[in-house]
């Protein structure tokens, strides 16, 4: 399947500012940091249940409260609007689980 390429003058610093972009490795990246592990899986799950929606998986791995992410098309060998779509909707869902207290449910 073909994924909409980004235009070679696309603002990574407008669309995504928090994110970190790697032009040669073709990846965008970012550490999410939480009050702990439960809100941290929390994003993780909720991120994995939308990743499935877009069929479009992150690169990525859990340290307690951290979660880093790299996000990369790998079938067009670089950086698509999927994962713009997705890095965008990742920054949504840790703004809204960290605003929860630390010991509220978070469903």
């Amino acid at each position: 399947m073909k994924y909409p390429l980004l235009p070679s003058d696309f603002n990574f610093q407008e669309a995504i500012p928090l994110w970190k972009i790697n032009t040669e490795a073709k990846v965008i990246s970012r550490e999410f940091i939480f009050t702990d592990f439960m809100q941290a899986f929390e994003f993780m799950k909720q991120c994995a249940e939308y990743a499935n929606e877009l069929d479009h998986h992150p690169d990525w791995s859990n340290a307690w409260n951290k979660v880093s992410v790299n996000l990369s098309t790998h079938s067009e060998g670089q950086i698509t609007q999927l994962d713009i779509q997705m890095a965008k909707k990742m920054d949504t869902l840790a703004l809204e689980i960290s605003a929860h207290h630390p010991h509220d449910p978070l469903r």
